[in-house]
């Protein structure tokens, strides 16, 4: 894995199925060094399913592509790399964002959530207000705004100007939003949670330490979610994607 002062406009990410991931020895780090530095920042957290999706939609495939940092959100992402005889450590994007999270009690860092359902965000904002001494949540916006509210959103941004702005409206819109208004914190780090705000408010649960650990949470996913198992289907059609990209080419790795 590249070194905490990477530079992603010096050297070429890693591809898996023609998509940029950055491989980092220190994930919180390097966005601190960013916050620090005052530089804008758009993060992915990429697995199967979004990998597939883009496959099937060129403008998501483009915004992935311009972002700063992707990160190996998902086992289908560690199973490709497997393929290619390396070994790669799975950055789950909820376990990145509570890392930054801790760390802005004490940094002090500036927050903004949006996303979730009417209750959900704010909740979970308490939860963390409660979990971290020091914690500065400037804001908060449920994901279901009106176009007014919408754009009494957008002038909060600009006026607040957080450090760090989570997004959880699901993929692939949160990532479709945070491209489409980053210029209005052009130096916040925006990060794409998906259903981060649900767990940390209580709403759902994460899948036990074990399944984790052993690539299975969308096993348990599946058990809590059923209605989800259209959409992953998605998963075996990446497994079969890599093992022929595997057979048919050399390893796309950038260096």
């Amino acid at each position: 894995m590249a070194n905490l002062s990477t530079t992603f406009k010096q050297s070429h990410p890693d591809l898996v199925l023609g998509l940029p991931v950055h491989l980092l020895d220190d994930y919180p780090g390097w966005l601190t060094s960013q916050i620090e530095a005052n530089i804008g920042v758009h993060v992915v957290t990429l697995n199967a399913e979004m990998t597939m999706q883009a496959g099937q939609d060129a403008a998501l495939a483009k915004v992935i592509s311009q972002a700063e940092l992707v990160v190996p959100d998902g086992s289908g992402i560690v199973f490709y790399f497997w393929l290619q005889g390396r070994r790669v450590k799975r950055c789950p994007g909820i376990e990145l964002s509570e890392l930054l999270l801790t760390q802005a009690g004490a940094a002090p860092w500036t927050l903004f959530f949006y996303g979730g359902g009417p209750g959900v965000v704010e909740q979970a904002a308490q939860v963390w207000h409660d979990r971290v001494p020091g914690l500065t949540i400037v804001g908060t916006r449920c994901g279901y705004l009106s176009p007014e509210e919408n754009l009494e959103l957008r002038q909060t941004l600009k006026d607040l100007q957080p450090q760090i702005i989570l997004v959880g409206l699901g993929v692939p819109r949160q990532e479709f939003w945070i491209a489409e208004h980053r210029s209005l914190c052009p130096h916040a780090i925006w990060i794409g949670v998906g259903g981060s705000f649900d767990i940390w408010a209580g709403v759902k649960s994460r899948a036990p330490l074990w399944l984790r650990n052993n690539h299975l949470e969308w096993v348990y996913r599946l058990y809590k979610e059923p209605w989800r198992w259209r959409r992953m289907l998605s998963l075996p059609r990446f497994a079969w994607r890599s093992v022929v990209h595997r057979i048919t080419q050399k390893p796309s790795v950038g260096h």
